[in-house]
């Protein structure tokens, strides 16, 4: 227990002594050794590696998780699966459980009808977004958060912990310079010649003792100062070596920086083609505007005059109603059977409008300076 309380009691000195120490360095009233300009710029570029690597680090896991408390949630998980060495089970993105929704109301709505069916289409959909995600997810966090979190939690650590032993050994070899120092001014000032006319014999003898207690005084300080400088150096090659080692860290990142790039553009590829092929399913289902819109104009053509053959109809002798038309959009495209009819472009805008006689399945459209029948199916009436 002695021994414990005098090793604290020393370890408190030390500390408070090197406290002092770094204070008077601060103000100018100490001596510092200054590191070379080259070693410098290796603690500056690590310091910066440090810094934008944690940013990074961070601001990735909020790109991948963003919301917090699913994100403390999930680091919470991981660390409990992780210290029982197992492994952690694979967690529904948002998209999967959406889709799980979608696919589940569509039960309880009908499949049969176009809200129903629609949504199992998009609830599919939906649910190989999910999925992507959760593969983009776990692809990025081992090729590329993983490598920048060893760095943080493991390079990182070692390299700051050189770093303090380093600082404390530059602290130690000052305090060698600074005792040297001061034993060599005593030194010199007792071996000063006294004055043998104002000084008793008695003081000679002391003088003479003190000349060689600070001689050995003196001695023992550069034995000192020697064993700090070696050991000061030998810290420094050694925390060198670790700060030369960041060059490697910057190009393992790079590669890790590569990896996150092609797996973010995967997953939009991806995205992209499960949402170009949804919308060609939708294309192929009912529309049910589309469906109104047609009984709207089915019912204006049976309160009209009785249908009349077609043929007997002239396109260029039509006149535009003043009142009536509306706008439609193309649904798709078609392509006119002979030169009574108007070629469509899907998501194009036209003038529609009815025309007395028509067949109550067509629509007289409008395009600049064309005009022609129009098949009702094919248009979406707006408002």
């Amino acid at each position: 227990m002695d021994f414990n309380v005098k090793k604290f009691a020393s370890g408190a000195g030390l500390f408070f002594t090197r406290a002092v120490q770094f204070t008077e360095e601060k103000l100018g009233q100490a001596e510092k050794t200054e590191l070379d300009a080259h070693f410098e710029n290796l603690l500056s570029r690590a310091d910066c590696t440090k810094l934008w690597t944690e940013k990074i680090y961070r601001q990735t896991e909020a790109l991948l998780q963003p919301n917090p408390i699913d994100h403390t949630g999930a680091r919470i998980e991981e660390f409990l699966y992780e210290k029982l060495d197992r492994k952690a089970p694979s967690r529904v993105t948002n998209g999967e459980l959406l889709g799980q929704y979608m696919t589940d109301a569509a039960k309880e709505f009908g499949p049969g009808t176009p809200y129903g069916g629609t949504l199992i289409e998009v609830g599919e959909c939906e649910r190989r977004l999910g999925a992507a995600e959760r593969e983009f997810l776990q692809t990025s966090a081992i090729s590329f958060l993983t490598p920048l979190r060893n760095f943080l939690e493991g390079d990182w650590r070692t390299i700051s912990k050189e770093r303090r032993l380093l600082e404390n050994l530059r602290l130690d070899l000052d305090a060698c310079k600074t005792r040297l120092k001061k034993a060599k001014v005593a030194e010199a000032k007792a071996a000063m010649a006294p004055d043998f006319q104002e000084t008793r014999p008695r003081n000679y003898v002391l003088s003479a003792s003190a000349s060689a207690l600070w001689s050995e005084e003196v001695e023992k300080a550069e034995h000192e100062l020697r064993v700090a400088q070696t050991e000061f150096d030998r810290q420094a090659e050694v925390t060198r070596l670790l700060l030369e080692g960041i060059s490697s860290t910057h190009v393992n990142h790079l590669r890790c920086l590569h990896e996150f790039v092609e797996a973010q553009a995967a997953y939009y590829k991806q995205c992209h083609f499960h949402m170009q092929e949804l919308q060609k399913e939708l294309g192929r289902l009912p529309d049910a505007f589309a469906l109104n819109s047609t009984n709207s104009a089915a019912s204006a053509c049976s309160a009209s005059e009785g249908p009349v053959e077609t043929d007997t109809l002239k396109i260029e002798e039509v006149q535009a109603p003043a009142t009536g038309s509306r706008k439609a959009k193309v649904l798709y495209d078609y392509d006119a059977a002979d030169s009574s009819e108007l070629s469509l472009l899907a998501d194009e805008l036209i003038t529609v409008y009815t025309v007395p006689g028509m067949d109550c399945d067509w629509l007289m459209g409008e395009r600049g300076n064309q005009r022609g029948k129009v098949p009702v199916t094919y248009l979406e009436l707006l408002s």
